[in-house]
């Protein structure tokens, strides 16, 4: 029998995606990034799927590469595999950060190298005390740089903070990923699923299509040319939101002291 790489829990409008190799401590292998993959790029055409929780079993959430778990290629050169292996992690986060759904990430234990780069590409993250960050590429002969670590790091904790830990490859902690702003909060292991639950709880009182397009806006504008086209997004996006079904039911619930009946339209 296959090992089942990830668990999907269906909550209604929020999916739970859990990492499931315990015994491996979640190291990505082929299987699983595949598994990924497949997951995230296809919550594009699935806008039932409102909010992704991400999770882990056992007590690391991820910690890094699987060094023995891809296919090797007899016809390939090492170049080549290796290129392939970097690509197709690469597209994991390129996919999470292009899906419409906001991504709340929960985290224990060692979070290492692609690792670190899944909680990266999530769109908020909540800390069990335990968590352990760290870009290891470079504490290995490789460069700092990898799985994105280079783009994301520098726009969520500044670049003298992303400089000192990819330079070194050392581990930060929940306490000083706090600090710095990189985790929401820090949460008991224990309750970590329930605060991710009740956030996305939370979103689920928005109107589906301004979520999405919030999510979109957050991430187009983290590298908007100026101040003016950020404006200009969003100007466009109320403008069209303004037109929607929703912002009509919106105002009428409002008036009327009820929730509204989200209907996506």
């Amino acid at each position: 029998m296959s090992e089942q790489v990830i668990t999907i829990e269906n909550r209604g409008a929020v999916e739970v995606v859990s990492l499931n190799r315990p015994d491996k401590l979640n190291t990505m292998n082929e299987p699983l990034i595949q598994a990924l993959l497949d997951y995230f790029t296809g919550l594009r055409e699935r806008t039932q799927v409102r909010v992704v929780v991400l999770r882990a079993e056992g007590r690391a959430f991820c910690a890094g590469l699987d060094l023995t778990g891809w296919t090797p290629d007899p016809d390939a050169s090492a170049i080549s595999q290796s290129w392939r292996t970097q690509r197709m992690i690469a597209a994991v986060m390129q996919a999470m950060r292009k899906c419409p759904q906001p991504i709340i990430a929960v985290a224990q234990g060692p979070a290492c190298g692609g690792g670190f780069s899944l909680l990266l590409s999530s769109d908020v993250r909540y800390a069990a005390p335990d968590l352990r960050m760290n870009a290891a590429y470079i504490r290995i002969g490789l460069g700092g740089c990898d799985m994105g670590a280079s783009y994301f790091l520098p726009r969520l904790v500044g670049s003298s903070v992303a400089s000192e830990y990819l330079l070194t490859g050392k581990f930060m902690s929940a306490e000083k990923a706090l600090a710095c702003g990189l985790v929401s909060e820090i949460v008991p292991l224990e309750e970590l699923l329930d605060k991710a639950l009740a956030l996305a709880g939370e979103m689920l009182l928005t109107s589906p299509m301004g979520l999405r397009l919030t999510k979109d806006a957050l991430n187009l504008n983290i590298d908007a040319a100026s101040m003016e086209h950020a404006f200009a997004l969003e100007d466009r996006q109320q403008v069209m939101l303004g037109q929607a079904g929703d912002f009509a039911e919106a105002k009428a619930a409002f008036f009327e002291k009820r929730p509204p009946n989200w209907q996506d339209r």
